[in-house]
């Protein structure tokens, strides 16, 4: 775990003052690293018969298509608006200022399937909690965990789905 720790980088002030930056690209260069990440997340889930893993945009399709790959599963990707080519589920969610929404195919999944939802980072809740609604509001499915790259838990994102499981592998 403190390779994958050690290949995170910290950039100060980035997006804006104040933000402490947690910059995945060198662990996505170290395919040692990177594999070992995978591995970690396929050990967890490899007895679990998950059927789909859905990444949210965009560096959670990375972790979620490696990942579907190691455990034989399919992927899909919740994306912001105007990006998918077919009929959409669109949920929206507030912002600090403002609101965003994400989007998912409306024949994303089948009824019963095992479904994992993976994101780079739990920070703040918002988009990982809108894609939970997105999922359990429009298909019957089984959500069996979130997981996580990273988790900020000073922000407290956790705190807006306390009703499901997640793992984060590295937590600051």
């Amino acid at each position: 775990m403190d390779k994958i720790k050690a290949a995170i980088r910290t950039i100060p002030d980035f997006p804006k003052p104040g933000i402490q930056f947690k910059d995945i690209t060198p662990l996505l260069a170290d395919g040692e690293v990177f594999r070992e990440t995978i591995d970690r997340l396929k050990t967890r889930h490899e007895n679990h018969d998950i059927d789909i893993v859905v990444g949210i945009e965009a560096r959670g399709f990375i972790f979620a298509s490696a990942l579907a790959y190691a455990l034989g599963a399919g992927t899909c990707l919740v994306r912001k608006p105007g990006k998918l080519p077919h009929t959409a589920h669109r949920q929206t969610y507030d912002l600090e200022y403002g609101t965003d929404a994400i989007e998912i195919h409306a024949d994303a999944f089948r009824p019963g399937q095992r479904i994992l939802l993976v994101d780079d980072v739990l920070a703040t809740g918002g988009t990982v909690a809108a894609a939970v609604a997105l999922i359990q509001n429009n298909f019957e499915i089984e959500l069996v965990e979130i997981n996580f790259l990273i988790e900020l838990t000073f922000l407290k994102g956790r705190d807006k789905i306390p009703s499901l499981p997640m793992y984060s592998l590295v937590t600051y």
